[in-house]
């Protein structure tokens, strides 16, 4: 083979200079992804002055050269000029098909010294990925739109030899749920390339928007890209559109939007993945075409939750499949993708087993159920996608019935569909709920953005391994890699997706690129705020979630006291703390270790960084009263899954928060409450309340009514108080109320509390007919 060198030279003239002493501040490397390998020598290069460009196979690495100038350009006191031969120092960048043909298309090295800067890779690819190391090394503000000419760009002596462990590093960014125009979209692939990432899935096609224009079929973007906007109504209590009503909220990207999307990937060498859901999540499709259906009944774009989903493509009818060639070849057309994702996933056949048109097809294809209906209808779209050199991604759900032969998985239910398509060799894309799923809580929700629940915290992100333990190495190879997914029922805006996104994604890079065996996150976490920095003169919104102050507080049934712990999964921060209701500042007395009270009491706690808050306000009150530590005996039981810790939940002095999830909520399916508390002898009583929650997107209702009632045998009970809901059941807003009944002062021993739980998920619900949650906490008696 001929050998050749495809090369870009920059040269530094003028004030270039080496220097061999620098302060620990400027020597300080904060990348993220953390490199495979890093040799940092004395000293830095500083750019100042005149930088001549010279570069030879202009139509392979044209792209990289226009990426760098990009920010070149913007460094005060330098000049590009391009030239057609250099001397001197330079910035050497250059394709070697030989170099490290173990480190694959997207590796890189990346050496600077007096002389200069270099990287080489196989591929223009690895150039991209070393061309972000370089900007990481500069100063953080070179990712702004001006800067300052009091900043000195400099960069360490450095050698990296760096490589992605896997090939797919993905985001999925949900633009059916909520709209997301062109520019964000543009700007998302900034950020992945800022990253290192290399795979933007585009969640095209959902109940509530298709968002793809389709020549053959302009009633996907006439009608199903738009549905009645119901603002801040909840998610899962939403109304659908009443007559005559118009659907005004949505939008759709045109064929030539899409165009520029993909190309500007291209040129940042990320892979769009385009989304199409079926045979489920298609609302919007058969609001626009309702012979799609089994019913051909027609229906609206609904402004929210659909569950179960059972509105659904009709797999009898060969019509439906002509559509589905139809849409997936112009489709093909704008994306160049390998692959294809058709979701597949939460499909209810209830329909399915109603349609003469599809009870024919089980028969006729010999299948056993409508499982096996749906595997034939995935084999059958895969086919056609094969047929035009595509191949088929799908959710795990396509598993069931049997895996169609080329097709690759997408694993979010846990890893076990993960592990069972890779023991049968098919490729997987791990993405569970547990580690993946952004759409989640970072932080505590009393002081986060509205979410749909869950938990992901920064550290849990990072704690991810793709590959299972499970799978011995010959089918590990399986796994091609990870994916983060950004799920937007409650992400409206481009400022809350970032939100949700960084820096999580930050630490999902990370995982997703770096070796495994180096992976540290006391280490990633040191790196982070520089990072952070990045981001802010990016103009990129995040979270600081990982900052906030955990407040603990356990109670000590002998001394009856309580100790309180206040931590951060940010270990270098500071913790300044107040218990007199006031908000903490830098003033406040600092953390240093565990301390008790004895009364009620509000803990408020703030984390700072090198002198700057740098998190959230944690608060948390611990309410001492009569019913602390005392026993209670329920009537009725709780939920093992929201036990709240058994027996002491209500007496525990605790509250909840508004994420049901916190610990501290027990939670009752279907049931009421009663219980009694035992005042250990008979005391005087004037006020009692029970604190509950009401989450109607989890199911979680508040109860129709509290009765409190005393008693001095613990036989005999008079009655204290009763309290109705507080507000309508269809109040979309989480909420916590105390439920609290005052009356004259009486001597009771013992208290007890019956709370009358909804029973189901009333008809409007997206739940209906599902069994009902009732969420307490606390039992206070005063």
């Amino acid at each position: 083979m001929k050998l050749f060198k495809i090369s870009i030279f920059i040269m530094l003239t003028g004030s270039v200079m080496w220097t061999g002493c620098t302060s620990p501040k400027e020597q300080e490397i904060s990348l993220i992804p953390a490199p495979v390998k890093m040799v940092q020598n004395p000293g830095h290069l500083l750019l100042k002055g005149r930088i001549d460009l010279l570069t030879d196979q202009q139509d392979q690495l044209a792209t990289c050269q226009k990426y760098l100038e990009k920010y070149l350009v913007k460094i005060p006191g330098l000049h590009l000029k391009h030239v057609n031969f250099t001397k001197g120092k330079n910035i050497h960048l250059f394709i070697n098909p030989d170099f490290k043909k173990e480190f694959g298309p997207e590796g890189y090295q990346l050496d600077i010294t007096d002389k200069g800067i270099q990287i080489q890779g196989r591929k223009p690819d690895g150039i991209f990925r070393g061309i972000q190391t370089l900007l990481q090394l500069l100063p953080p503000e070179i990712y702004g739109n001006s800067i300052s000419g009091k900043i000195s760009f400099s960069v360490p002596l450095v050698h990296i030899e760096d490589r992605p462990r896997f090939t797919w590093r993905g985001y999925m960014l949900d633009v059916s749920r909520h709209f997301f125009d062109k520019e964000f979209i543009l700007k998302v692939i900034d950020e992945l390339a800022m990253h290192k990432m290399n795979t933007l899935h585009l969640h095209l096609v959902d109940d509530q928007g298709w968002r793809i224009e389709i020549k053959k079929y302009p009633k996907l973007t006439e009608v199903g890209a738009w549905r009645v906007d119901r603002g801040d109504a909840g998610w899962n209590s939403s109304e659908g559109q009443k007559p005559g009503e118009k659907a005004t909220y949505g939008g759709f990207y045109t064929q030539d939007d899409i165009r520029e999307i993909v190309k500007y990937a291209q040129d940042h060498y990320i892979t769009i993945i385009p989304e199409i859901e079926m045979p489920a999540h298609v609302s919007s499709a058969i609001a626009s075409y309702p012979w799609l259906s089994c019913t051909g009944k027609q229906i609206t774009v609904p402004p929210g939750s659909v569950w179960p989903i059972t509105n659904i493509y009709c797999a009898g009818k060969e019509r439906t499949f002509q559509f589905l060639e139809d849409v997936l070849t112009e489709v093909m057309e704008l994306f160049p993708s390998k692959y294809i994702h058709i979701g597949g996933d939460e499909a209810t056949k209830t329909e399915w087993k109603k349609c003469p048109d599809c009870q024919r097809r089980i028969r006729t294809e010999g299948l056993k159920d409508e499982n096996e209906l749906q595997s034939y209808f995935i084999r059958r779209i895969e086919q056609f996608l094969n047929d035009h050199g595509r191949q088929l991604i799908g959710w795990d759900e396509i598993l069931e019935g049997g895996l169609a032969p080329n097709a690759a998985v997408m694993s979010w239910r846990g890893i076990q569909g993960g592990i069972k398509a890779a023991t049968s060799g098919h490729p997987v894309v791990m993405s569970p709920t547990s580690n993946c799923y952004f759409d989640y809580y970072q932080g505590d929700p009393d002081i986060e953005p509205l979410a749909i629940g869950g938990y992901l915290p920064l550290q849990k992100v990072y704690a991810f391994e793709p590959v299972p333990a499970d799978l011995d190495p010959q089918h590990a190879k399986f796994i091609i890699g990870a994916q983060a997914n950004l799920w937007t029922e409650y992400v409206s805006t481009p400022s809350h997706a970032e939100y949700m996104t960084f820096p999580r994604l930050s630490a999902l890079a990370e995982v997703i690129w770096s070796p495994k065996a180096s992976r540290n996150y006391s280490d990633f976490i040191q790196r982070l705020p520089k990072h952070l920095k990045r981001l802010e003169a990016a103009g990129i919104n995040y979270a600081k979630s990982f900052a906030n102050v955990h407040v603990t507080t356990k109670l000590d049934t002998t001394s009856f006291t309580f100790n309180v712990k206040l931590t951060s999964d940010f270990p270098p921060a500071e913790i300044h703390y107040t218990l007199d209701g006031k908000n903490p500042d830098a003033s406040s007395p600092i953390y240093q270790k565990p301390f008790s009270l004895t009364e009620t009491t509000t803990i408020k706690a703030l984390a700072f960084f090198h002198g700057e808050a740098y998190s959230a306000i944690s608060s948390k009150t611990v309410w001492v009263h009569l019913a602390s530590g005392k026993p209670v005996t329920y009537f009725t039981h709780w939920s093992p899954r929201y036990s709240a810790g058994g027996v002491g939940a209500l007496t525990n002095s605790l509250r909840g928060s508004l994420n049901h999830g916190d610990g501290f909520w027990q939670g009752f399916e279907g049931e009421d409450l009663e219980a009694t508390v035992d005042l250990g002898h008979p005391v005087q009583v004037h006020q009692i309340s029970l604190g509950c929650l009401q989450s109607v997107g989890s199911w979680i209702f508040f109860p129709e009514w509290v009765t409190f009632e005393g008693s001095k045998d613990g036989t005999v009970f008079s009655p204290l108080g009763r309290v109705e809901r507080p507000v309508p059941i269809n109040d979309p807003e989480r909420r916590i109320e105390d439920y609290q009944a005052k009356f004259n002062s009486v001597s009771v021993r013992y208290i007890r509390v019956k709370a009358k739980n909804t029973g189901v998920c009333p008809d409007w619900h997206a739940g209906a007919g599902g069994k009902a949650w009732l969420f307490v906490d606390e039992l206070i008696v005063e």
